[in-house]
């Protein structure tokens, strides 16, 4: 962890628990999780990994917002419908937290994710090709 104030302070509420500590947190900081999809569950998801400072987060999504979704995709707002759900998202984690690096995928490319190296995988899109095809990534990793 950083050994300025404000990163101290930023997670101090966290770093006082005695099962996570300041080695947990430097934990975080250095890791790498990939949120597949910007919608409704993986709205939240992204939220709390930015504030929490998961120091690497890569998003994969090709949809735009939808006025018809900002009740549910809550890291979205009205300025921004009809723009990418991916730079919507960047902003508001930037908001968030602005020490956390964004990597921004508009789909998965199997090939190109086949050599990215990330503690967890979360799929946040909910359909079964995508499933398969994580499963499938998480095969050749190993």
């Amino acid at each position: 962890m950083k050994s300025d104030t404000t990163s101290y302070e930023r997670y101090q509420r966290q770093t006082i628990l005695k099962e996570f500590g300041i080695a947990g947190q430097q934990k975080l900081l250095q890791s790498k999780v990939l949120v597949i999809g910007a919608g409704g569950l993986g709205c939240p998801a992204l939220q709390y990994l930015a504030a929490a400072g998961t120091g690497h987060i890569g998003i994969a999504d090709g949809d735009t917002v939808s006025i018809t979704n900002l009740h549910r995709q809550v890291i979205h707002g009205t300025k921004d419908v009809g723009k990418k759900k991916l730079e919507s998202a960047k902003e508001t984690i930037n908001d968030i937290n602005p020490n956390v690096r964004v990597d921004l995928y508009e789909r998965l490319y199997r090939r190109a994710l086949r050599n990215t190296r990330v503690d967890l995988d979360l799929n946040g899109d909910g359909r079964a090709d995508t499933v398969r095809a994580l499963n499938v990534l998480e095969l050749q990793r190993v």
